[in-house]
């Protein structure tokens, strides 16, 4: 909880069109140096636009920092379509928590990279959170074609001290490492901005975590910043129903080992895991005979000192994915090490350009629905932390109104809370591993809600891949990247792979 004492910092629908396939350059660019905007006097920072709703374009004019421990976010939402009316409130809402009446701006959220923390507006005792809130601070429930509103949310900031963050909303790809103002901020007309120090608030924030697997599906890692899970196929490890390693289990070990020397903690938890199949009586103690067995491998094989080790079998209990499908039971099989995150061997650069569009390397085609779809892949940025934000646009190239279903239905689409764009696979061949988008983790109960950190397709968006002809909409996904390397592979649902160069 925060408190202190202070004022304020300043002043007491038709489906819209969507745009055309030839949208505005770089929509989801984030200036070097701010410039001036066409629409108004605030610098424009980083702009990007609706996914669902395209005409609805979302540009970021402030992002200061207050009292050096919190985060100012000012959106202006314009709709620039020239006729029809957008309603802001219900998509700019928080996704994770429950749905209220109270229209306000709780979706905005800044992405805490280092210690892999999505952080949302702070909730006071009295209502939703401090951020804009149409009955509070008057502003327009509906976006006439041609007009704008600005909105706002206080938020904490992300930890480090950082030049720059990254700014992700309900609506539409995140703001990539747009630059932080330590000048006071300026707040919107009409509307006080609330200061956190002032009241008691509550932080809202939840981890996420970003997983990549070996293309020889031996091994699958998942890290929140603090931790990595490790999980070895039981597959690969054991023969069926048997806990004694094979001959190919004391190499895949040995990489894992690696990384615990590489390690400063103290600990290592080793979890057996089974999929549904059998009973508690029989994947129990199976699931615990095969986690002892890795972990007594695993302490031969790692050479630093003082490290405890811990092994526990869950049997089916702990699922990753559905065990509807083989594949899903596949992943379910297996031995997940956890431990401390390694420290990297170098800092991965940071990215300070913005990717050019148009790059003819970076197109594909598919059919769907009956009617001829466009990928372009638009950019692969890294932000801090080995994580990077992946974009790309869809177009309905045909003369009828089609859906693009695909984007929604990955390998893991049943892993996540709701339908969003998961369907996206980055590929380092060299170094034979599979990334796919990060899961956003909210409520403290096994798998009580995971959602994917990528563009969301369910609820006020669930026509987001329905395409009107000649229709481009930008979807994208949040990834963890390989320290190194200069590109990766990126494979979108059923278009063609591509080779995409990392920002």
């Amino acid at each position: 909880m925060l408190a202190a004492s202070a004022c304020g910092f300043g002043p007491p629908a038709a489906e819209p069109p969507s745009r055309s396939s030839s949208p505005e350059p770089s929509p989801t660019s984030a200036a070097a140096s701010p410039s001036a905007s066409s629409q108004g006097p605030e610098p424009v920072l980083a702009t990007t636009y609706a996914t669902s709703s395209p005409s609805l374009k979302i540009d970021l004019i402030g992002l200061n920092r207050m009292a050096g421990k919190h985060l100012l976010v000012q959106l202006r939402l314009s709709n620039t379509a020239s006729g029809g009316r957008i309603s802001w409130p219900g998509v700019l809402r928080d996704n994770f928590r429950a749905f209220g009446s109270e229209p306000v701006a709780s979706g905005i959220a800044v992405l805490d990279t280092a210690e892999r923390r999505w952080l949302l507006p702070y909730k006071p005792a009295d209502r939703q959170c401090l951020c804009t809130d149409k009955n509070r601070d008057g502003v327009d429930y509906f976006i006439d074609g041609g007009d704008s509103v600005t909105v706002y949310a206080v938020l904490p900031a992300p930890s480090g001290d950082p030049d720059t963050a990254t700014i992700v909303t309900p609506i539409g790809p995140p703001l990539v490492n747009a630059p932080i103002s330590d000048a006071a901020p300026v707040p919107p007309p009409g509307q006080e901005i609330p200061n956190p120090d002032d009241v008691e608030v509550s932080v809202v924030s939840h981890p996420f975590r970003a997983s990549s697997e070996s293309l020889d599906k031996s091994e699958e890692s998942a890290d929140d910043g603090e931790n990595v899970e490790v999980s070895l196929s039981a597959d690969v490890l054991f023969e069926v129903n048997k806990a004694t390693l094979t001959g190919r289990a004391k190499a895949i070990i040995t990489r894992t080992a690696e990384q615990v020397d590489r390690s400063q903690g103290a600990t290592v938890e080793v979890a057996g895991h089974a999929d549904s199949s059998g009973t508690h009586a029989i994947n129990d103690p199976l699931s615990r005979r095969r986690a002892q067995a890795v972990q007594r491998m695993l302490e031969s094989l790692v050479t630093r000192d003082g490290i405890e080790y811990e092994a526990k079998g869950y049997g089916s209990r702990r699922p990753l994915y559905s065990n509807s499908t083989d594949e899903g039971k596949r992943r379910n099989r297996r031995v997940t090490l956890t431990f401390a995150k390694p420290p990297p061997a170098s800092p991965a650069p940071v990215a300070t350009t913005t990717p050019t569009p148009g790059n003819d390397g970076m197109k594909a085609t598919a059919r769907e629905d009956g009617q001829n779809f466009a990928l372009e892949v638009t950019g692969l940025r890294r932000l801090t932390g080995d994580l990077g934000v992946l974009t790309y646009t869809i177009t309905n190239e045909g003369g009828e109104t089609a859906w693009y279903r695909p984007v929604g239905r990955g390998a893991e689409w049943m892993a996540y809370k709701y339908l969003a764009a998961s369907n996206v696979e980055l590929t380092d061949q060299a170094a034979g591993r599979r990334y796919v988008p990060g899961h956003v983790i909210v409520g403290q109960e096994w798998r009580e809600g995971e959602y994917c950190a990528c563009s969301d397709l369910a609820g006020a968006r669930l026509g987001t891949t329905k395409f009107g002809p000649d229709v481009t909409k930008e979807f994208w996904g949040l990834f963890s990247l390989p320290p190194d390397g200069s590109s990766l592979t990126v494979k979108v649902a059923t278009f063609s792979p591509l080779e995409v160069p990392i920002h």
